[in-house]
Order: C-alpha cells, then sequence, then structure tokens
C-alpha cells in the first residue's frame, strides 16, 4: 500500500503531532508499506526556519525510508490569529498542489490540528478517487475560542462548517481520543468511520533511567527536588499557574526547584514574570533536539501537566503523559476529564485543580514527602507503559487503513 500523509508538523519537530506521525510513518514503512510525506520546512514553535533547512519551493529527502516532501508556507510565529490561518492555507494549498505529483497514493491522510491539512487531503482524496482520512487530533476551531485567540463570529461559523463538512466526507476519522469520539457522533457524525488509535510512546527511546549526572551538575540540581514541565509554552497552557506554585514553594522550602523546557508564544511574557515575581527556583531552557529529551525528562522527579481550565480540554490526552509513564516518573495532573481518569485508574500520579497553583503545591508535597506512595506511581506507570506503547498504536493505525482500502 502506498500511504500519502499530509501535515505541517514533522521530524526534526519534535512536538506530539510531529513525533507521532514519524513515529507511525517509520512504523508502516517497516512492515512493507510505501510512504509519503507531504510537509514543510520544520519551523514550530518558533516560527523560525530550523538550521539546515530552507523554506524552499519543493525539496525531497528520505528519512529512514519514508519519502519526505517539503513544500513552501507562510511562516509565521504562534502570534496573531490570521497570520496562523494565512500559514496554515498557504500549505493547504502547496500540499495539494505537490500530492498531485506523487503517483498512485492508495490512501491520503490528512492530520489537525487545523483543519486545513485535511481541507488538503480532501481535495487530493475527491480527484485521485482514494479514500480520505481525518486523523483528528483537536477539535478544531473549538479550541481556537477556548484558548481565547478568537470570539466567536462569521469567521468562526464558517470554519465550523466546514469542519462538519469535513467530517461527513471523510472515508474514515482517526481519533487520538474517546471523548473525541463520542463529540462527533453527539454532533452527527456517523459512529462507525470512527476509530480511536491514541497517542503513545516510543519505548526505545523513552525509559526508566538514572538523573543524567552531567545535565544535574550543568543546571546545579544536584540533592534537588525537580518538578517539570516539558512542551510547548502557549496559549492553552496558563503556565503562570506553575510560576505561582513555585512562588509558594520557594516559602517554604530550598530544595525544591521547577524546570520548565520548550518553546511557544508565551515564553518571553513567561519569562518575563518569573523574573518580576523574583523566582529563584525556576529554570527556563529552550527546546532540545528530539535524541536529547530523555536525557532531561530524567532529571525530574515528578512532571507537571497543565492546560487551562476549560470544558473542551476535558476531551484531550496531553502526549507527554505517555512518555512519563514510560520514564516510570510520578504525574501531577493538571487537566481534567478522559487524561484524568487515565492517571487516577492507574494510580501513577495526583490529580490537581487546573489553574490552582495551591493544589498543585499540595500535590507535590504530597508526592515529595511519601516515599511509598511515590515509588508505588513509578512502577505502575511504568506497567501501563506498555499498553501505549507506540509500535502498537502504529500497527493499530494501519489495520484501519488496510480496512479503508479494502
Amino acid at each position: 500500500m502506498h500511504i500519502l500523509f499530509l501535515t505541517d508538523n514533522f521530524f526534526p519537530e519534535v512536538n506530539a503531532p510531529a513525533s507521532r506521525t514519524f513515529d507511525h510513518c517509520k512504523i508502516w514503512v517497516q512492515e512493507g508499506h510505501n510512504v509519503t510525506v507531504i510537509t514543510c520546512a520544520p519551523n514550530f514553535p518558533t516560527g523560525r526556519v530550523f538550521p539546515g533547512y530552507r523554506n524552499n519551493l519543493w525539496k525531497t529527502e528520505n528519512m529512514e525510508g519514508i519519502k519526505v516532501i517539503r513544500v513552501w508556507s507562510f511562516i509565521a510565529a504562534n502570534e496573531g490569529f490570521f497570520k496562523r490561518i494565512l500559514d496554515y492555507m498557504s500549505f493547504m494549498v502547496s500540499a495539494a498542489v505537490a500530492s498531485f505529483f506523487v503517483r498512485k497514493p492508495d490512501v491520503v491522510i490528512g492530520t489537525s490540528p487545523q483543519f486545513f491539512t485535511a481541507c488538503a487531503a480532501y481535495v487530493v482524496g475527491f480527484f485521485k478517487r482514494i479514500p480520505f482520512i481525518f486523523e483528528l487530533r483537536d477539535i478544531w476551531p473549538e479550541s481556537i475560542k477556548a484558548v481565547g485567540a478568537m470570539n466567536d463570529s462569521f469567521v468562526i461559523r464558517v470554519l465550523e462548517k466546514i469542519e462538519l463538512f469535513l467530517y461527513r466526507k471523510a472515508d474514515l476519522i482517526v481519533s487520538v481520543t474517546h471523548s473525541f469520539k463520542e463529540e462527533l457522533i453527539h454532533r452527527g457524525v456517523n459512529s462507525e468511520k470512527i476509530e480511536v488509535v491514541t497517542n503513545g510512546v516510543d519505548t526505545s527511546r523513552f525509559f526508566k533511567m538514572d538523573k543524567d549526572v552531567f545535565l544535574l551538575k550543568e543546571l546545579d540540581l544536584q540533592s534537588k527536588f525537580v518538578a517539570g514541565y516539558v512542551g510547548t509554552h502557549g496559549l492553552a497552557h496558563n503556565l503562570e499557574t506553575i510560576l505561582e506554585a513555585a512562588l509558594i514553594a520557594q516559602s517554604y522550602s530550598d530544595d525544591i526547584y521547577f524546570l520548565l523546557l520548550g518553546d511557544g508564544a508565551r515564553k518571553s511574557e513567561l519569562m518575563s514574570l518569573a523574573k518580576k515575581m523574583a523566582l529563584k527556583n525556576v529554570i527556563f531552557l529552550d527546546s532540545v533536539p528530539k535524541n536529547e529529551v530523555a536525557r532531561y525528562w530524567s532529571l525530574l522527579d515528578v512532571s507537571i501537566i497543565h492546560l487551562k481550565k476549560i470544558n473542551l480540554f476535558t476531551s484531550v490526552i496531553p502526549s507527554k503523559l505517555f512518555e512519563c509513564m514510560a520514564m516510570g516518573i510520578p504525574v501531577l495532573h493538571g487537566v481534567l476529564g478522559e487524561s484524568a481518569e487515565i492517571v487516577k485508574a492507574n494510580d501513577i500520579g495526583i490529580v490537581f485543580e487546573p489553574e490552582n497553583a495551591q493544589d498543585l503545591y499540595c500535590g507535590l508535597i504530597s508526592i515529595k514527602n511519601d516515599s511509598l506512595r511515590y515509588h508505588q506511581f513509578q512502577e505502575n506507570a511504568l506497567e501501563i507503559s506498555t499498553t501505549f506503547d507506540r509500535i502498537r498504536m502504529g500497527k493499530k493505525f494501519l489495520d484501519c487503513l488496510e480496512k479503508i482500502k479494502d
């Protein structure tokens, strides 16, 4: 089978969509299939093209057996709704045009969060007369309103009509959560064409390991209890809550440190706020290459996962949760809904109320001061992580593709 995958996030970017797609495509190649990925120059989340790449009209490369076609797009940082829309739409057009030069694909996949990539995949599927698969990673454009990037308007309502059109035209929808599937069914989408393939973790890269002694020394974190956030510093994450918890901790303890690794639209603002708050127990680090991420995860005694306290986010499962599991790192989980149920059902950490710094701090102290419970969280996380192994998830996705092709 020849699988054509359209995505505006791909390796060497390290965010969740890029990692999931790259890992799945590698698995499909290993299973004997041809895979072509159409993407753009890597630039997420800073909006700056990565070193070694250029925003060319067309460039082809081979990555572990995957044919990768990089096309031109308007690149903008995640700042300003209309610039981002222009970014998305330019990639939609470039990806659609490029797809017509790909010989004989059997299926075409378009992935969210934003659905303009799925629009391109629909067009390709229609003209090439092949199944169109919509990989649903986010309920978009609802998430635009949820994070406050744009209020309800005529534009949003038009986008919602396009969204529903794509759901109905897709031959298959692959959702990353059960909550998304339920939401689509509630909105009238045929349940029989919706499959759930959750995010997972590459257990060959993420596994229990000792703390990296070189990083500990470099960051002066020896003998510290380290709580960390690894990921995008964006509108959806409300990381002020972590800074407020750090301020509380600073008043009571000198051995608790907070490590925030990643980039995003609000990082500079957060760094300025931490300076204004005179926080001496917070360390900000820029994003690191994919093969370095696990070293930084190893520094954490507990991982903080957090999103804004809004109803939409009760249906998401942050992908970093699976990386925590595989590395045996207990979780302080500030997200309600489906992901919180995973944490509680498998006893891998403590769920705290989103945007409640005091609740976060209390959970942190509870984990820090109870060594027996801490080690139980670790053991449970390692045990359940095998359920979400990326290879298993990739093969499940492939089974869905083979069924729809037949």
